[in-house]
Order: structure tokens, then sequence, then C-alpha cells
């Protein structure tokens, strides 16, 4: 009995001391389980803080390599990270931006802008909701047709694809082809599986728009009974479409050395949903901006796309508002006095000229000629 008793005051003495030892030790795992939590959420934060995403077209497009050039240039993982998004293209780009959640920015096309608006299916004032961050290079019309097809009238009734929905030939296409009075038989089709289809005959043409090279027309393997059709640029175009020409070039195994083919171009832009200035989107897109413009030179040299040589991010889009961040950093980098003056003789002359074009001179003519005449007045004040 005795002896029971004394080992029963034993194991109560040492449950005694155990006890705080199993406090402290789940006090302690639980500490470092909140610790770990705090770092998690915190790093969450972090990435969240400075991501921007952009909706590119598809991988058969041009502008899915410009956004990759953005993020290969401006991305530093830490304080910005740039997302490049997969997707249908143009015209689902605009819907993208507008409505699909975690979507900073997008490329699309000025021409589909101004059909939004004009016919109101995405909500009135579209001009109020979507901000143009900056113009950014032509994306050309190509129309891929059998060798024996020499005159885009000759598609009138025939089965014509239109690119996949939401893809930047569909509305475009549509909207030329209504201009020049030709009435096709529209399909919907990807841009492999149309090429695929054209071939055997079993529709008559593809359209593809989207900047040179077209990367799914510049590889082609099988090119034989294939060829470019040339678009007229008609006057009922010129207000919203540029002329361009595809050469052997940009595709050596379509065009003949030497040849060319006439075309239409429309310009691309890079759009944001027009947040508040006080929103989390509005600070994110802010950083992107301020990077972008300040880095540009970085996208002149290779090995970035050769589109970039046409971009003129000062360039104004017309009737529609440029967002504020944008806008805000053209003003503070806007040249000093003696190059106001070197615009002002630029526009000068520029009106003179004018007078004696036909068509009007386009915002890309319009740059380049500006940075042509910088140089020569740089030469002729060294002289």
């Amino acid at each position: 009995m005795r002896i029971a008793l004394a080992c029963g005051l034993c194991l109560i003495a040492v449950a005694a001391v155990a006890a705080p030892r199993g406090v402290d030790q789940g006090n302690s795992e639980t500490n470092v389980t909140v610790a770990a939590q705090n770092t998690r959420e915190t790093f969450r934060a972090r990435i969240n803080e400075n991501v921007v995403t952009i909706m590119a077209g598809s991988p058969s497009g041009t502008d899915l390599a410009i956004v990759q050039d953005l993020a290969e240039v401006l991305d530093d993982g830490d304080n910005l990270r740039v997302l490049p998004m997969v997707g249908k293209g143009p015209e689902q780009n605009i819907k993208d931006v507008m409505f699909l959640r975690n979507v900073d920015m997008g490329v699309t096309q000025a021409n589909l802008l101004k059909h939004f608006e004009r016919t109101g299916e995405l909500g009135p004032n579209l001009k109020g909701r979507i901000a143009y961050i900056a113009k950014l290079f032509n994306e050309e019309m190509h129309i891929l047709v059998r060798s024996d097809v020499n005159d885009i009238r000759e598609l009138n009734g025939k089965y014509v694809n239109f690119g996949a929905a939401g893809s930047g030939a569909e509305i475009t296409g549509r909207l030329i082809f209504a201009a020049l009075g030709v009435d096709p038989q529209e399909i919907n089709l990807n841009d492999t599986d149309a090429i695929e289809k054209l071939k055997t005959g079993d529709i008559d043409a593809t359209i593809v728009v989207t900047g040179k090279p077209a990367p799914v027309l510049a590889n082609l393997k099988e090119t034989a009974g294939l060829k470019l059709l040339a678009v007229p640029y008609a006057k009922t175009l010129e207000d919203e479409y540029y002329p361009a020409t595809l050469t052997h070039e940009d595709y050596p195994a379509l065009i003949a050395e030497g040849g060319r083919v006439d075309t239409l171009s429309v310009c691309a832009v890079l759009v944001s949903f027009n947040w508040p200035s006080d929103s989390v989107r509005y600070k994110k897109i802010a950083k992107l901006v301020d990077r972008f413009f300040s880095n540009f030179d970085s996208f002149l040299a290779a090995p970035r796309h050769p589109k970039w040589g046409e971009v003129n991010f000062a360039a104004t889009l017309e009737g529609w508002q440029r967002s504020p961040l944008a806008q805000s950093w053209i003003d503070r980098a806007k040249p000093k006095e003696r190059d106001s003056a070197a615009r002002s003789n630029f526009d000068a002359f520029l009106a003179q000229a004018s007078n004696s074009r036909s068509t009007p001179i386009s915002d890309a003519e319009r740059a380049d000629l500006f940075r042509a005449f910088l140089e020569w007045n740089r030469g002729r004040k060294q002289n």
C-alpha cells in the first residue's frame, strides 16, 4: 500500500512538471505556424500588388510577341511583373479589358474601338470607360487565296474564313469587305485549320489581320498554289485604315522576289479600363506606364520585334482619351522651347505638304517625317 501510494505521488509530480512544458511546446509550434502564414500572406500580397496583366492575341499573331517583349524588358521580378495572357484577338480583348477579372490591359485595334462605340453593344459611353495607353504599330490585312483568284471581287459569294470569333480579322474583315461591296459567305476557323481547308479547296480564302510578317504565313512549309491577294485602298476606307504593302522580304515563299502586294493596315492600340486615380488597379498600371515610356529605346534594338520601329507612343488616337497616367508622363517629358519651335516649323511644313497630297498623312508617316526633320535640323546646325 505504501509502495503504491509513493508511485502515485511520483506520477502526479511528473505530470505537474511535464504539463507546463507541453503547453510551451504547443505555443511554440503555433507561433511558428502563424509566422509561416504571415510570411506567405506578405509574399502573396507583394506579388499581386506588383503584377500587371496584358491580354494579347493568339500565338499566331504579332501582338503576343510585342507583349512578350514588354514583359522581358520591363519585368524586374520585384517592383513590377508583367504577365502576358494569350487571348482570342483584338475584338475579344476589348471585352476582356472591360469585363474579365484581373485583366489590366490589352492590345486591340483602333477601328474596333470605333466600331463598338458606334454600335453600343458593349454599353454606353465606351469612350469614357476605355483609356488608351499608347498607339502601337500597324497590323496589315492578309488575304490568302489560291493562285487562280486575281481580284477581291471574285470572292463575292465564295467561302471566306474571317478568323476565329474574337480575332482581329472577324470584324475588320467584315467592315472592309462591306466597304468594297464584296459579300462572301463567312466562316470562322482558326488560322491553321483555315489554311488546310484552303489547300483542299473547301474554302476560297482566309483572312489574317496582324503585323507583318504574320507567323502563321511566314512559317508556311507548303505554299504551292497559294498567294496573297491585293486589297484596294478605296476612298471609303481612308478614315480608319492606312495603305500598306507586303513584299518578298516579308513572305519569301508567297511573293516573288521584287514583287509586292498592296493591302490595308489598322493601328494596334494598348488600352486599359479607365480606373479611378485612387484605385489599386490604377496604381499598378502607373508602374508599367512609367517603366515602359522611360525605357522605350530598349524596344528599338535586337532581339525585339521589328514592329517596335513603327511605334510612336506620343501619337494621339483621335476622338479617344489617353490614360491620365500616359498623358502625365508625356507632359513631363515635353521637349524644351527650341524643340517646340522645331515642332511648329515642322507643322507648318507639313500643312503645305499635305495640300499637294490626295490622301491624308497618317500618324506613322508623320512620326517618320518628324524624325527625319529633326535629323536634318541637327545636321544643318552642325554645319
